[in-house]
């Protein structure tokens, strides 16, 4: 296998970087000074940058590389099917085995009767797929007037015009006129943030039913779906109550409208099941997915939907798809993904001995004076930052000044982890071992420590009034 290991000085490629290439959700003038940081490689949970650094990466890249860096099958299958069919679409009556493959495979791992994926290339493609999708479903079934989606605060279904409308955060409703017509929001189940004094369980009922709420504000023949991620990723790895996804079926059921799972972050052994709708109990109607189904080795989205909702769709035409939906080459990826990720075990063994194992060292950090609480499901976790434990007070500085700062720190010492705010929050691959659990977490204390000293000399462990 051919690996560019020769390259250009590293500020030979960041000056390049600087004139031509606009970066996803960053301030290209600061970063353009800072200079960006360049990947040239990596393998397993390493990362290995153009000036000879590794980072641990407790991301998993976007939280997508749930099989690790560096599997040779996945670069072999798609140089097979690029040599045997590189591209033809599934549009004009047609299909390739790729697609019919995957299509199937994916079906014998969706819980319930969701037997049937419409593909595209990106979890935020899938989503705007739902939008489509569940307003043409009420209308084959005669009520039309079902075009209102009711989504949470905080939450992120993806970039693109609907998806972002679906998602609930207001920087990115704030650039572009978002959200569009008939999308609402309901509060999020965030207790540590959002809960005060009432217990989780009581806060987490209140939340639920919150939807209910919206549902009779709106008017129950209008509402088509409800859609929710079922831990929020980029909103900073916000595990809800035990009594919230209950309640939030229960609703759904008793309004008769569609409950969307958006799996696109949890799916594919995250949470320490296949889904995480087995985790939490959830019985959705579609499941988004993306990411973990081919590890990030090749794009690839779509929308799992249940015998009922696909039978009303197959009796009408579905104006609606992508050049890409069903590429063959990103299926054979995701295929060979998928089963090495069954036939090897690694969802189970991330579930029953990594899981618990990174769940303790974790859980542990609770006890740096600079966290406020530790929360994890599977291989998903956060930590809350904070100046003052007791009252899980908010920073006085702008918000995500704590979370830079930790996350600088984390860099630095050779640890990936992403901040949310001023919550830090972890997706490492499915593949960790329990020797990089404890890297991870030693790394994550120093820079804990290192975050609490600066956050100190300068000032800032001042709680919000």
């Amino acid at each position: 296998m051919t690996m560019i290991t020769n390259h250009m000085p590293t500020a030979e490629l960041q000056a390049l970087d600087a004139a031509h290439h606009l970066h996803p959700f960053t301030h290209g003038h600061d970063l353009n000074k800072k200079g960006v940081r360049v990947i040239t490689r990596a393998n397993g949970v390493t990362l290995t940058d153009s000036d000879g650094n590794e980072m641990l990466d407790a991301m998993a890249g976007l939280w997508c590389v749930n099989l690790g860096y560096g599997r040779d099958e996945l670069a072999e299958a798609a140089a097979r099917q690029m040599k045997e069919l590189p591209y033809y679409n599934t549009f004009f009556q047609t299909t390739h085995v790729p697609a019919i493959a995957l299509s199937e495979k994916i079906a014998s791992l969706t819980p319930y009767d969701l037997n049937h994926t419409f593909f595209a290339s990106s979890g935020s493609e899938a989503n705007d797929t739902n939008i489509r999708l569940v307003r043409t479903y009420w209308a084959e079934k005669g009520q039309p007037e079902r075009k209102i989606i009711i989504s949470r605060m905080n939450a992120y279904h993806g970039s693109s015009m609907g998806s972002a409308s679906l998602g609930g955060m207001v920087p990115m409703h704030e650039q572009g006129d978002m959200p569009i017509e008939n999308i609402h929001h309901i509060g999020q189940p965030h207790w540590y943030a959002e809960g005060g004094d009432m217990d989780p369980e009581e806060f987490g009922l209140m939340r639920a039913r919150e939807l209910e709420e919206k549902i009779e504000e709106l008017g129950p023949e209008k509402v088509a779906a409800f859609i929710g991620e079922p831990i929020q990723g980029a909103g900073g790895v916000i595990i809800p109550p035990k009594s919230y996804w209950p309640e939030i079926q229960r609703i759904c059921d008793k309004y008769g409208i569609l409950l969307i799972a958006d799996e696109v972050i949890c799916g594919f052994g995250r949470t320490g099941d296949w889904f995480a709708s087995e985790s939490f109990g959830i019985k959705p109607h579609i499941m988004t997915i993306a990411k973990g189904l081919s590890s990030g080795y090749a794009p690839i989205g779509g929308s799992v939907v249940c015998d009922e909702v696909a039978d009303v769709l197959n009796g009408c035409e579905f104006s609606h798809g992508y050049t890409y939906s069903g590429h063959p080459v990103s299926c054979a990826v995701a295929l060979e993904n998928l089963r090495i990720l069954d036939e090897e075990g690694i969802v189970e063994r991330a579930g029953k001995e990594t899981a618990p194992y990174l769940k303790g060292k974790w859980e542990a950090l609770a006890d740096h004076p600079l966290v406020g609480e530790a929360k994890i499901q599977g291989l998903m976790g956060s930590i809350a930052l904070t100046p003052h434990k007791e009252s899980r007070a908010a920073f006085a500085a702008d918000k995500g000044t704590a979370g830079l700062i930790c996350r600088e720190h984390c860099f630095a010492n050779g640890l990936v982890m992403r901040h949310v705010g001023d919550r830090m929050v972890i997706s490492p691959p499915l593949v960790i071992t329990k020797d990089e659990v404890d890297m991870l977490a030693d790394r994550a204390w120093k820079a804990l420590d290192l975050a609490h000293k600066q956050l100190e000399d300068e000032g800032l462990m001042k709680a919000a009034s």
